[in-house]
């Protein structure tokens, strides 16, 4: 099946839900095509380059789905790349080329319990995981965030505990969803696992809920959502080749 065309969207507002965490929502014509209940899939945001050169293309989660409009969360850090300028600088009227929505990567729901981890980049996709899961759900969340004022009011079932972990530099995060998970008391039963993060702390806990935990694949998804020093598109093919090499492992 052909890829979509990428379509022309507006921007209608940009506000900041924390100190490093811009909510661009972008809405428009091109919503009246946009396909309902897509909240945790990606799009791909194509960022226009001078001199005719090809449009920077970056991915991000649809983290609220609104009739008419979608909101789109960018991590701001103190050296801002091209998308975190551009939402920097976004203004209502502004517009932007999105390609998709792709494929929702939800946590599967037929288990005894739940964890969900990740940095700020995936905490779009967590939140909405958060939503989605039952009322009867027990788990854990954890989260890691640049400072105490990046920590959300995030709704979730009563039995899921939600911890943050401030790490305010890369290198105080290279292990600490790992460092914290293996803290954790865990629940009897199945564990559903869902996971995204920077690379090398992505390998860090595949094999580590592999071996540890045993979780099936039907029950675990883990993934990275960039790669310190890489641009999206080395990081691309960095992660092809790691999922080539540990589906043979």
């Amino acid at each position: 099946m052909p890829k979509p065309t990428p379509k022309e969207f507006e921007v209608i507002r940009s506000v900041y839900v924390t100190p490093h965490m811009l909510r661009v929502t972008l809405g428009g014509e091109a919503m009246l095509a946009f396909p309902p209940e897509q909240e945790s899939a990606y799009v791909k945001l194509l960022f226009p380059q001078p001199e005719g050169a090809r449009p920077l293309m970056r991915t991000y989660t649809i983290r609220h789905q609104r009739d008419n409009e979608i909101d789109v969360d960018f991590v701001i850090h103190e050296h801002a790349g091209p998308a975190s300028a551009w939402a920097r600088a976004a203004q209502p009227g502004d517009r932007i080329l999105v390609g998709g929505p792709g494929a929702r990567k939800l946590i599967n729901p037929d288990a005894d319990w739940f964890l969900l981890a990740g940095d700020m980049t995936a905490l779009p996709a967590i939140s909405v995981n958060l939503d989605l899961l039952p009322e009867s759900a027990r788990g854990y969340a954890v989260i890691t965030v640049v400072d105490e004022s990046d920590i959300q009011v995030l709704p979730h079932p009563q039995g899921v505990d939600i911890h943050w972990i401030v790490c305010p530099t890369e290198e105080e995060g290279e292990s600490a969803l790992l460092e914290h998970i293996e803290t954790l008391s865990c629940p009897s039963g199945q564990p559903s696992v869902w996971a995204a993060c920077e690379f090398s702390e992505m390998q860090q806990l595949r094999q580590y809920f592999r071996q540890q935990w045993a979780v099936p694949n039907s029950h675990r998804y883990v993934s990275s959502y960039w790669k310190k020093g890489l641009s999206e598109d080395q990081h691309k093919q960095v992660k092809r080749q790691d999922a080539e090499v540990s589906e043979v492992s």
